[in-house]
């Protein structure tokens, strides 16, 4: 099942947490999570956002942004996050509080790794050059393994086809391998284009703390945070 699955979700409660946590109304809140992670995305240039988590109380949400570029989501002064705020404010009908979570090593980042290859594909860059790079970038920061995988009319050829490219190992079916996972599309003039990531970190034993903000308190993955209260500090 290992090679079938979202391997995040594959491992959800063993070694990766939600990225929501609430419960009850259920189809209100996929709802309101959805309108508030394209806002969020929509908002900041792309593939500057790596994930988004959101905690729920009965009156109040978190909201955590994991980004490479920090400065550019919290704005001069804080003023861009605190627009952000004030407009999901709006949206959700709840007091909002966001905290921004520095990625500090981006190419061992799934996500940033397939929004790259999406943002060099659109600029029509050659994309067995950009995955190269990155493999080699993420080879190079100590991944264990990394695997893309690209499905579409490459290079603008008649028929599509899927590619596969493969460095180190990826334990698909072990659950305490840690495997970060993200699947993003490029749109091209030839049409969209897949772009499937897998990067494999190490192992993990023993017990690890899945809420997302006690993870980035305890700095267990190297991430830096910045706390935004309700309030706008002067």
């Amino acid at each position: 099942m290992g090679q079938k699955t979202n391997p995040i979700v594959n491992r959800l409660g063993i070694i990766t947490g939600w990225q929501s946590s609430w419960c009850n109304n259920y189809r209100d809140r996929i709802q309101e999570d959805f309108k508030v992670r394209r806002y969020i995305e929509a908002r900041f240039p792309k593939g500057i956002v790596s994930r988004i988590f959101i905690e729920r109380t009965l009156k109040f949400i978190t909201i955590t942004i994991r980004t490479s570029r920090p400065a550019l989501v919290i704005g001069k002064r804080g003023d861009e996050v605190d627009t952000v705020r004030k407009e999901l404010k709006k949206l959700t009908k709840k007091e909002v509080q966001i905290n921004i979570s520095e990625v500090k090593r981006p190419e061992l980042d799934a996500p940033l790794v397939a929004k790259g290859l999406v943002r060099q594909l659109e600029n029509r860059i050659s994309y067995k050059k950009a995955i190269k790079l990155s493999i080699l970038s993420a080879i190079r920061m100590n991944a264990q393994g990394i695997r893309i995988q690209i499905s579409g009319r490459l290079n603008g050829s008649e028929m599509a086809r899927c590619e596969i490219y493969k460095e180190g190992r990826i334990s698909l079916g072990t659950f305490r391998a840690d495997v970060d996972y993200h699947m993003a599309v490029a749109h091209t003039v030839y049409g969209s284009i897949g772009i499937k990531v897998w990067i494999m970190k190490g192992e993990i034993y023993g017990k690890r703390e899945l809420s997302p903000l006690l993870e980035i308190q305890k700095k267990q993955r190297g991430y830096k945070s910045y706390h935004f209260n309700r309030k706008k500090n002067k």
